[in-house]
């Protein structure tokens, strides 16, 4: 083997290393399903579908503006993130990336591209909620109210609801349409119920780092219970969306997604520990992902 090759071999750990710790930096898998939420907010609003291009370049511009809310997230959090078991790995955390202006200019660099993107793309409503989407997650909810109240996830929720809002707005700028609208309300309330099950499962975590997440503010039994209320009021938000025209598919996908994220809610409220709670973490994201995946499909099929 001649020594280029290698050389190759010996980097190729160190190159994907670095690329698993920005993908983890930027939040790429919360990145990319706001990057879904927003394609759903495109295909379930009525009227004429931008080009192809446009519309990969509107997801494309939600997903860049979510990544870099994301990393500024690490970034204002890693005293904290170095407090917990869940976070203490992450970059600024452990001193592998070096907390300086040259990140946030990069971060800030990022999200105005996505923001402009957006606008370039779809409409400058559309760039408008892209900016509120990372704003509301990176500066309302990280810097503002994360370490101030336990209300922080709960309009913290209005990230994912922005992000519907600026994919229906490539398709309608006006949103004249009440479909999207319902479609933002159950992102809006899908958000506490999917944290706060997280938040069960790590309480001791955030109650060393003084973070008034409802588990450590009310205990695991309360919060397990209004977990459970909220996975109930998800899933009637859910069937909304019906009345506005959503089809069979729709249904099949809400309520297969609902109904098994009220079985795991109920069981975590019966016996609130850590693997109840994670599971209910876990059912969160399979209700959501099939819900998102249903209403493109349902859309899709009817033309």
């Amino acid at each position: 083997m001649s020594q280029s090759s290698d050389a190759a071999v010996a980097s190729s750990p160190t190159n994907v290393s670095s690329v698993w710790l920005l993908f983890d930096l930027f939040k790429l898998r919360i990145g990319l399903a706001i990057g879904l939420t927003a394609l759903t907010g495109l295909f379930v609003t009525p009227g004429r579908a931008p080009s192809v291009w446009r519309v990969i370049a509107l997801v494309t511009a939600v997903t860049m503006a979510s990544a870099a809310a994301g990393a500024f997230n690490q970034y204002v959090e890693r005293d904290l993130d170095a407090q917990m078991r869940r976070t203490r790995g992450r970059v600024f955390a452990t001193g592998r990336f070096v907390a300086g202006p040259e990140w946030l200019f990069a971060i800030a660099v990022l999200g105005s591209a996505g923001v402009v993107l957006a606008g370039l793309a779809a409409s400058a409503t559309a760039a408008l909620f892209t900016f509120l989407g990372a704003f509301t997650y990176g500066v309302i909810y990280t810097v503002w109210l994360k370490r101030r109240t336990w209300w922080n996830i709960v309009i913290g929720g209005f990230a994912g609801s922005f992000a519907i809002l600026a994919g229906s707005a490539a398709v309608s700028p006006d949103l004249a349409s009440p479909l999207p609208l319902s479609f933002a309300l159950v992102l809006l309330l899908w958000t506490p119920p999917h944290f706060w099950s997280l938040a069960i499962a790590y309480r001791d975590d955030y109650a060393a780092a003084k973070v008034p997440m409802l588990p450590v503010l009310v205990g695991e039994v309360r919060a397990a219970r209004a977990v459970l209320v909220g996975a109930v009021l998800l899933v009637l938000a859910t069937l909304i969306p019906l009345f506005w025209g959503m089809g069979w598919l729709y249904l099949a996908g809400a309520t297969g997604g609902g109904m098994h994220l009220l079985w795991r809610s109920f069981w975590l409220a019966h016996t609130p520990n850590r693997r109840t709670a994670m599971a209910n973490f876990h059912a969160s994201l399979l209700q959501l992902t099939l819900l998102l995946v249903a209403a493109i499909a349902d859309t899709a099929m009817r033309g």
